[in-house]
């Protein structure tokens, strides 16, 4: 029973930095993080709700949060842009709207930016949400994971590692599938390792899916 740790928390100041960046007093502290959550929270939300892409994909990588006294600069990494960006100044607009309402801040400024990534499959979030996408599908874990490591080779990746866990095809007892493919060195603090989990909802329960995948450094 090896002792386990979020590969990104543990290279925090090496190779890995905060998605968030602001300062509070102690006792603020939790309202700031819980300000965070719902900006993401309403990000995801209005992304769902308006952006359909044929996979049914939202494509969000991560957002990061920046925060100043009189300003609060959102940074959206997306590998699939150009649903927001169709017609980007009102999209980004309404969203900043919904965002503001649901914040509820008057003395603050909010300023959304969307970042396009380059290998939108070499991100792990967006890899988790199309491996969860098939399994909705009822598409057999294997094929799902062989696909997203297929994927994943294209975009220029080191290594990668898939796991799968719980009431997999519908079987009653619940168990883990992980499959791996080059070198994820999880013990290396300087090797770089973009890791996820996340859920998916199946007819027959909850599945969880984590990746990890060996960035290359260049």
């Amino acid at each position: 029973m090896g002792q386990k740790i979020n590969p990104l928390g543990f290279r925090l100041g090496t190779t890995q930095s905060h998605h968030s960046l602001w300062f509070a007093q102690p006792k603020k502290y939790s309202e700031g993080l819980e300000e965070d959550k719902k900006i993401r929270d309403c990000i995801k939300n209005y992304v769902q709700k308006n952006i359909r892409i044929s996979s049914g994909m939202e494509g969000i990588a991560r957002i990061e949060i920046q925060k100043r006294i009189d300003l609060i600069q959102i940074i959206i990494y997306m590998g699939f842009p150009k649903l927001l960006i169709e017609d980007k100044p009102r999209r980004v607009e309404e969203l900043q709207m919904n965002v503001q309402k649901e914040l509820n801040c008057v003395n603050k400024k909010l300023n959304i930016a969307i970042t396009r990534i380059s290998n939108p499959y070499g991100d792990p979030n967006i890899l988790a949400e199309f491996i969860a996408g098939q399994l909705k599908n009822r598409v057999s874990f294997r094929k799902a994971m062989k696909k997203a490591i297929e994927l994943t080779e294209q975009a220029n990746t080191k290594g990668i590692q898939v796991q799968i866990a719980g009431r997999i095809d519908g079987k009653e007892i619940a168990r883990v599938e992980w499959i791996r493919e080059g070198r994820v060195p999880l013990q290396t603090i300087e090797a770089k390792i973009d890791y996820c989990s996340s859920t998916v909802r199946t007819i027959y329960g909850v599945l969880g899916i984590k990746i990890w995948i060996f960035v290359d450094e260049d």
